[in-house]
């Protein structure tokens, strides 16, 4: 079954939807705010231009999830927003190659996050979504690339084990606990297609390349705070295809 509008919605339904936006406001805001931040260590035009670029996209993708918010609700989703900043701001890079993993990690947690709202029951919420995710596609392979490209001078073997586990925690964090009731509820009317821990396990076999190619070692699940699913993550780097990553040149 498909939804329009606020007026078909039963309560729970429309809680879980509200909870939704406001938690996609922040992610938008959140990135754009540690991509802004960033910008300071940004070491060549060519990446000024890039990054300058992708906050004012993230500022557009929070514009949009605004205004479908307060079309839905006739509220304004800022204060919730900030509110939640406050509590749980946003870790900042402190280096170039600590933004370049964070593009690479956080933002492509967000996108294999979205995907699971590409179906979504609530069409108002899937058509934003839509627009997102093809708007995002066009920068998912840089962040890998310049990760790669860095990684392989050298120059950041002391701290990089330490810069992936930090965003690595981030960009898991985006799927939510796996087997919770509320990711139940979700995919029973269809808000989302799936459970946190697939898409857990979708987003590691992604980044399995560039791990690889990078020496990196993907850390135990609780070492950084992140609920595995039932089983267990697949975290293997056996049989992985280095020439896969973005940026290996061999």
């Amino acid at each position: 079954m498909e939804f329009t509008s606020k007026s078909e919605l039963d309560e729970r339904y429309y809680q879980t939807l509200v909870q939704m936006m406001q938690s996609q406001a922040y992610r938008e805001l959140a990135a754009a705010q540690m991509f802004g931040f960033g910008l300071q260590y940004v070491p060549e035009l060519r990446w000024l231009k890039f990054m300058s670029w992708h906050i004012r996209e993230e500022m557009e993708h929070y514009e949009d999830v605004v205004k479908m918010y307060a079309e839905v609700t006739g509220e304004s989703v800022e204060p919730a927003v900030h509110e939640r900043l406050l509590k749980r701001p946003i870790e900042f890079a402190t280096s170039w190659y600590e933004l370049a993993m964070a593009q690479f990690l956080y933002d492509r947690g967000g996108f294999w996050q979205l995907k699971e709202y590409e179906e979504c029951s609530f069409l108002p919420y899937r058509k934003t979504i839509e627009k997102i995710i093809k708007e995002e596609k066009g920068h998912q392979a840089l962040g890998e690339r310049i990760v790669v490209e860095l990684t392989a001078t050298g120059a950041f073997e002391d701290g990089k084990q330490a810069v992936f586990e930090k965003w690595l925690r981030q960009g898991l964090l985006s799927f939510g606990r796996p087997s919770s009731d509320g990711a139940q509820y979700a995919i029973g009317v269809g808000l989302r297609k799936r459970d946190p821990g697939p898409v857990m396990q979708d987003f590691c076999d992604d980044i399995k390349p560039a791990v690889k190619a990078c020496g990196l070692e993907f850390p135990p699940m609780a070492r950084i705070g992140i609920d595995e699913p039932a089983g267990g993550l697949n975290l293997s780097l056996d049989g992985v295809d280095v020439r896969r990553a973005e940026g290996y040149a061999g």
